[in-house]
């Protein structure tokens, strides 16, 4: 037995020397934490959080295409030239067709400017064009077509208008992407509270296991020397034993384990593996108490999922909208006005213009479909009130979601008193029974079981503020609400697209 205690304490002290050999090697950098400080760090760089920053630039730039659709767009269209050789049929003075070769090349500049209308859902436009034709063995060798002003309008007659729904629906979206980064990083710390309390947990677990290994040596010591003097049982010196054994296993599962909680929240913090983690658990906890009325507003205005409800609504009548217009007869308005000009030379085009209109009205009627129109439309309103529905339990999930939280919430104050009380408890017990034992006044059971729950109650303690912190940053993702400030979450986003 006692080659046996040498052994494990050789082993233990072997597994300690490693870890330091390698951490000077590498040189290794402690980075001592506290919670705030965690979720800072996982805010600016854990990858997650990255990741949310390119999703709401990739909604902005979204957003900012959508308000360029409501903007003058100005293009220059050019042919630099055309060529064409090839034989053409031509009309002759006296009526005959002809096969001729003829010789082309094409230049022409064109400047278009688009408006679209949002309230009518048309679009206007305004353009000014010239084009060059060389006709090489042909007499006069060179003209000029002109168009100094055009103008014009494109209008549909059926009644639905796509601008009108994008102007309420893109700007509700954009607020939602808003409200889903904010929403994004109250995830990033509800991850960065359970990678925190994993690691805390398992220090704490190696803290007690190194603490019980130290009692258990002692005691085992003991143990030899009343079993030599005869004063207890094989059986309790071999119980003894057995729990330094287990001491020793202990120390390397605990070792082993907080290297694992480590490598995780070092990796989702961004830390590479030169940075090793020591926590610092919170001393104690906000007093604070969520009344239900007061959480649920601030949930129903500031979670994105009640605005992706609203959207969603918002999208099933413009769905309804536009197969009620698909359904009957259709129309639209095209109006063109301008002026045109040729000569053989360039600035002569610009002179002697004559006018030239276009008014074109078409309408498309369904004669025979089948039925094609009112089934698209029906299944629309089907598809409506479908959503309808869907929303209305969507919110009475919502409401009763908001309630649990609370509920849960406003218990946890209480159930950390009440985990302080016992490992304060539980920890005196056990020295107590430790000195009991050491006097022989108890045997070897009542001493396993009062550390038994030493270490159960240690472990509650640190559980009980982790689920405190858990169901804190719950509500505080459901209600966008900073509880401890008394304000509401937010984000500087011009800041966020020039990072």
């Amino acid at each position: 037995m006692n080659n046996m205690h040498r052994n494990i304490v050789l082993s233990i002290g072997l597994i300690v020397g490693i870890q330091t050999m390698a951490q000077t090697q590498t040189d290794v950098e402690t980075r001592t934490l506290n919670l705030s400080e965690a979720i800072q760090v996982a805010h600016e760089q854990s990858l997650m959080s990255l990741m949310a920053r390119h999703q709401f630039r990739s909604s902005y730039w979204e957003y900012r295409s959508h308000q360029a659709r409501y903007r003058p767009g100005l293009t220059l269209e050019g042919t630099l030239p055309s060529l064409n050789n090839t034989r053409e049929s031509v009309i002759q003075p006296d009526g005959t067709e002809e096969f001729v070769q003829r010789s082309i090349m094409k230049t022409s500049l064109d400047l278009q400017m688009n408006q679209n209308i949002a309230w009518t859902g048309g679009r206007v436009f305004m353009s000014s064009q010239v084009q060059r034709n060389d006709n090489f063995g042909e007499e006069p060798p060179t003209n000029f077509l002109a168009y100094p002003v055009t103008i014009g309008i494109a209008q549909p007659l059926n009644g639905y208008n796509q601008f009108k729904w994008d102007r309420q629906i893109e700007p509700m979206k954009f607020e939602e992407a808003k409200l889903q980064y904010i929403n994004t990083m109250e995830v990033v710390s509800r991850q960065t509270v359970r990678y925190f309390f994993d690691l805390a947990l398992a220090q704490i677990n190696l803290e007690v296991a190194r603490k019980n290994m130290a009692n258990n040596d002692t005691l085992y010591q003991i143990a030899k020397g009343r079993y030599q003097l005869g004063t207890i049982a094989e059986n309790e010196l071999l119980q003894m034993e057995l729990s330094f054994l287990n001491a020793g296993r202990d120390i390397n599962e605990a070792t082993i384990d907080l290297e694992l909680r480590k490598s995780r929240l070092r990796s989702f913090l961004g830390f590479n593996d030169r940075i090793s983690l020591e926590l610092t658990l919170p001393k104690e906890v906000p007093d604070i108490s969520m009344d239900y009325l007061r959480t649920l507003q601030e949930a129903k205005a500031n979670n994105p999922e009640v605005m992706a409800l609203e959207r969603r609504l918002l999208e099933a009548q413009q769905a309804v909208a536009e197969a009620r217009s698909q359904k009957g007869i259709r129309g639209d308005l095209f109006a063109q006005f301008g002026l045109s000009g040729v000569n053989e030379e360039f600035r002569n085009a610009y002179k002697d213009l004559s006018r030239q209109q276009r008014v074109e009205v078409g309408v498309t009627v369904p004669i025979l479909d089948w039925g094609l129109g009112r089934g698209q439309y029906r299944m629309a309103q089907s598809a409506e009130e479908v959503i309808k529905m869907d929303v209305q339990q969507s919110i009475i999930d919502f409401d009763e979601n908001v309630f649990l939280q609370v509920m849960q919430f406003n218990l946890q104050d209480d159930q950390v008193a009440i985990a302080s009380k016992a490992d304060t408890i539980a920890d005196l017990r056990y020295e107590v029974t430790k000195q009991r034992f050491l006097i022989g006044k108890i045997d070897v059971l009542d001493l396993n079981v009062a550390l038994e729950e030493k270490d159960v109650a240690r472990r509650g303690y640190v559980e009980a503020m982790r689920n405190y912190w858990d169901y804190y940053y719950d509500l505080r993702g459901l209600t966008l609400y900073d509880w401890l400030k008394d304000m509401k979450l937010t984000e500087d986003f011009d800041e966020l697209l020039i990072q």
